[in-house]
């Protein structure tokens, strides 16, 4: 799998690079199958920040976004709605956006193993710094205390997929702004909080840092070796 560090970018931007490595591996796919060739499809994992962006899910809900154009334009924020699932979040500075571009015919089949599998390795990071995580039922994402009344959301996630070949990922808030989450309902849900590693900490964390470990610890979960691109 090649690693990639997009740093700062455009979410725009992003997306349209995103889309064109998956049409490159869904183009290797259809290939394979129409001439019954066995060419190696590629495998991605791409870590990103964004400038202040909501992005909205396809099944997601319009009036989750709490503010109108002038209010994005006061918040230097972005809107956009995409074609992954699941319903609004917020992406800016601070945040780890991991898009793995992976081709789970190398891997398993298996949606909601690869949800999972993502989930464990932010578990996996988080207790590296002392922090308990799990999951919340019924719900994508990783959370802290999850079975109380307290229970918060650290990470979210929203997935594309086609003929096993991944897009889009998830959003790790390690220091980013949380006041952003105001101007939404994130994900669609109404009663729960959302932190950061910094909020619990009480620190900034050097985000190069938990960027080796979490990358780690998806190559360990997947069983795969990163190069670097």
């Amino acid at each position: 799998m090649q690693f990639i560090d997009w740093g700062l970018l455009d979410y725009q931007e992003a997306w349209d690079k995103q889309e064109e490595i998956f049409a490159k591996t869904l183009a290797i796919k259809s290939d394979n199958r129409i001439n019954n060739t066995s060419v190696s499809t590629p495998n991605y994992l791409i870590f990103t920040e964004h400038p202040h962006v909501y992005t909205l899910g396809k099944s997601g809900h319009m009036e989750y976004l709490l503010l109108d154009e002038e209010g994005l334009k006061e918040k230097e924020a972005t809107f956009y709605k995409i074609n992954r699932g699941g319903d609004i979040t917020y992406h800016g500075p601070g945040q780890i956006v991991g898009y793995p571009i992976l081709d789970l015919d190398n891997f398993f089949t298996d949606i909601h193993l690869y949800l999972r599998t993502l989930e464990d390795a932010i578990i996996l990071t988080l207790a590296d710094y002392g922090i308990e995580a799990g999951r919340y039922p019924g719900y994508t994402g990783v959370w802290l205390d999850p079975d109380n009344e307290k229970a918060r959301k650290i990470c979210a996630m929203g997935v594309r997929a086609s003929r096993w070949v991944t897009m889009h990922g998830f959003a790790f808030n390690v220091n980013a702004d949380l006041n952003y989450f105001g101007n939404i309902v994130p994900c669609g849900i109404d009663d729960k909080d959302v932190t950061s590693m910094e909020r619990e900490l009480g620190r900034k964390l050097d985000m190069e840092e938990v960027k080796s470990k979490l990358k780690q610890h998806i190559a360990t979960l997947f069983a795969m070796e990163l190069t670097t691109g």
